[in-house]
């Protein structure tokens, strides 16, 4: 059986282009005992891969490997006693029509009314990322104020939703006035700040802030960041689960020297990773399911179709191209 995939050619020198990118083909060999065919159907396309091309996340990827992430399929032929065929699982698979699997690593999950591609989003590591990171860092109380940067993304639209939900008013960051819209005017969120049109980050979030901010959710670091944490208060929490603005940087971007404003204002800033959280994964799924079932929160995707399109989706991410998770439909 002839196989495509999407194999990466060259690291990227700053921002990724498409012709970091090869689509390739092989031939598929029959499985063997033990083995699963999977037929790709949904594939996640993240930001924190960039970094991992940089080897800021491990293990890296490097020029010559085939992509991989989060993905889901559907089980075409079993030889595994754990999984028989049509069964649909959720796991790290590399970037191809068909893969080969032990079934070491993947998830059953159950195929209903709602969309297979959430369980990459909201009721994926995305969506867990807000749950877990605002639950065990951000520690939101009602009544305070929130400030989600990326906040039309995959973690920061869920992350400013579940603060509303927890009492607090919250101030989201964006790239552009129709996402600005969106967050506010489908999501819920109190207000939102566009820091392409904004001269001063500092000015636009202390204006929309009039209290200070007690809790901020950071998916971009940058001077974004800086002009977020020079407002908070006393005692504030800094989660940060990303730092997009910085994964194409080609040099350390050591920015404002805000260590003595953690000090004299005794903020806790503490790093977010998801893959902590796996034994709990299905705690926060029942939670953010209970919510979506209550139309208390919402979800939004950019799904892109075919394969070839993913370099083109990832590529996206770093153009502000999408609003909710990205994901492209394999098949």
């Amino acid at each position: 059986m002839e196989n495509h995939l999407i194999r990466l050619i060259n690291l990227p020198a700053g921002k990724p282009k498409v012709t970091d990118f090869s689509l390739e083909y092989e031939q598929l060999p029959s499985i063997a005992d033990g083995e699963l065919l999977l037929k790709t159907l949904y594939i996640s396309v993240d930001p924190y891969l960039r970094a991992k091309m940089s080897g800021g996340h491990q293990p890296p990827l490097n020029a010559g490997d085939v992509m991989y992430s989060r993905a889901i399929a559907e089980i075409v032929e079993s030889r595994n006693q754990n999984f028989k065929k049509s069964d649909h699982v959720i796991g790290f698979l590399e970037w191809k029509d068909y893969v080969i699997s032990n079934g070491n690593g993947l998830s059953k999950i159950t195929k209903d009314a709602t969309s297979l591609s959430v369980y990459l989003g909201v009721l994926g590591s995305t969506g867990l990322s807000a749950y877990f990171a605002l639950r065990d860092i951000g520690k939101p109380k009602a009544g305070e104020t929130m400030v989600v940067s990326g906040a039309a993304g995959a973690v920061g639209s869920i992350a400013g939703q579940i603060g509303k939900q927890l009492g607090c008013r919250v101030v989201g960051v964006v790239g552009s006035d129709e996402k600005a819209s969106f967050i506010k005017n489908k999501l819920g969120f109190d207000e939102a700040i566009n820091y392409r049109s904004t001269n001063n980050i500092q000015k636009a979030v202390n204006s929309l802030c009039p209290n200070g901010v007690d809790v901020y959710f950071d998916n971009v670091g940058g001077i974004i960041s800086d002009g977020v944490i020079i407002n908070m208060n006393d005692y504030g929490r800094v989660v940060v689960c990303g730092s997009i603005a910085s994964y194409n940087d080609t040099e350390v971007d050591l920015g404002p020297r805000l260590l003595p404003l953690i000090v004299y204002k005794k903020l806790l800033v503490q790093g977010f990773l998801i893959a902590d959280y796996t034994k709990e994964f299905a705690k926060g799924i029942s939670s953010l399911q209970t919510w979506l079932n209550e139309d208390k929160i919402h979800y939004a995707e950019t799904i892109l179709e075919g394969l070839n399109r993913l370099p083109e989706a990832f590529v996206g991410l770093f153009d502000g191209k999408n609003e909710g998770k990205m994901v492209v439909k394999v098949a």
